[in-house]
C-alpha cells in the first residue's frame, strides 16, 4: 500500500503542477488583450533578454552549422551526390537547427533570468504587495516577459539560420574543398519557404513556453533564496522536455501536412 502511495504523489503532483501552468498560459492569453498593456516594462523585458542570449547564441550556432555541414558533407560525398550539399545543410539547419539552438539559450539563459527575477521579487513579498494594491502581476510582470521571450526567440531564430548557414558555408567550401558556386546555387533544390515559416513557428511557441513557464516558476518558489535556486534549475529542466516534446509534435505535424519540395 505503501509502495503504490509512493508511486501516486509524484504523478499526481506532476499532473497538477502542469494544470497549474496551463492555468497560468490560459492568465496570460486573457490578460494579453487587457489595457493598459506595459509597453515600457515588455521594451525592458526585450532588451533584458536579448542582452543575455545573443552572444551565446552566436556563438553556440557557429560549431553547430559547422557540424551540421560538415556530417552533411561527408554522407552526401559517399552518396555521390556533393551538388546537394548545400540544400541538405541549409535544410538542416533552418529545420531543426535553428529552433533547437534557439530553444536551448532561450530555456536556458532567459529562462533561468526570468525565474530568478520573478522568483526574487515573490520572496521579498513584492507579488503580494501588488497584489493587496489591487495590481494584477499577471498583467503587469508576467505578459510583457512572455511576449518578450517569443519577440527574442523570433529574432534569435533568424540570427541562428543566417550565422550557422553561414559557418556551414565556410567549412564547406574551405575545409572539404567544396565549390562555393554549388553551395550556394543548390539553396533552392530541397529547402522551401514554408521551412522558414515552420521555423519562426517553432521559435514563437518555444518561447510561450519558455515564459509561461519561467513565470510560474518565479511565481511560485520554495521559502527562501534556496527554493529561488532550486527554481531555477526546475525551469530549465522542465522547459527543455516541454520544448524538445513540442519540436518533435511540430515536426511531424509539418512533414505531414507540406510535402518534401521533389517528392
Amino acid at each position: 500500500m505503501g509502495g503504490s502511495t509512493s508511486l501516486v504523489r509524484p504523478v499526481h503532483g506532476a499532473l497538477t503542477q502542469a494544470g497549474n501552468i496551463f492555468e497560468l498560459f490560459v492568465d496570460v492569453v486573457r490578460n494579453t488583450f487587457r489595457r493598459p498593456f506595459q509597453f515600457r516594462e515588455f521594451i525592458e523585458q526585450a532588451w533584458f533578454i536579448a542582452s543575455v542570449t545573443i552572444l551565446p547564441t552566436a556563438l553556440v550556432a557557429i560549431p553547430f552549422g559547422a557540424v551540421v555541414s560538415l556530417q552533411t558533407g561527408s554522407l552526401i560525398k559517399q552518396l555521390g551526390a556533393e551538388s546537394f550539399t548545400g540544400a541538405a545543410s541549409v535544410l538542416a539547419v533552418i529545420q531543426q537547427g535553428s529552433p533547437i539552438v534557439t530553444a536551448l539559450l532561450i530555456a536556458g539563459a532567459a529562462g533561468s533570468a526570468v525565474t530568478a527575477d520573478l522568483g526574487s521579487r515573490t520572496i521579498r513579498e513584492e507579488i503580494d504587495a501588488m497584489k493587496v494594491l489591487g495590481i494584477d502581476p499577471i498583467q503587469r510582470l508576467v505578459v510583457p516577459r512572455v511576449l518578450a521571450m517569443v519577440l527574442v526567440a523570433l529574432l534569435l531564430n533568424g540570427l541562428v539560420s543566417v550565422v550557422g548557414i553561414a559557418g556551414g558555408y565556410f567549412f564547406n567550401v574551405i575545409l572539404q574543398d567544396g565549390t562555393p558556386g554549388a553551395y550556394l546555387a543548390s539553396f533552392s533544390a530541397l529547402a522551401q519557404l514554408p521551412d522558414l515559416y515552420v521555423a519562426e513557428l517553432k521559435a514563437a511557441v518555444f518561447g510561450v513556453i519558455a515564459g509561461v513557464v519561467a513565470s510560474y516558476k518565479g511565481l511560485n518558489p520554495g521559502p527562501g533564496p534556496k527554493g529561488v535556486g532550486e527554481a531555477v534549475n526546475q525551469t530549465v529542466v522542465i522547459t527543455f522536455l516541454l520544448l524538445f516534446f513540442a519540436n518533435l509534435i511540430l515536426t511531424m505535424v509539418y512533414l505531414q501536412v507540406v510535402p518534401a519540395k521533389g517528392s
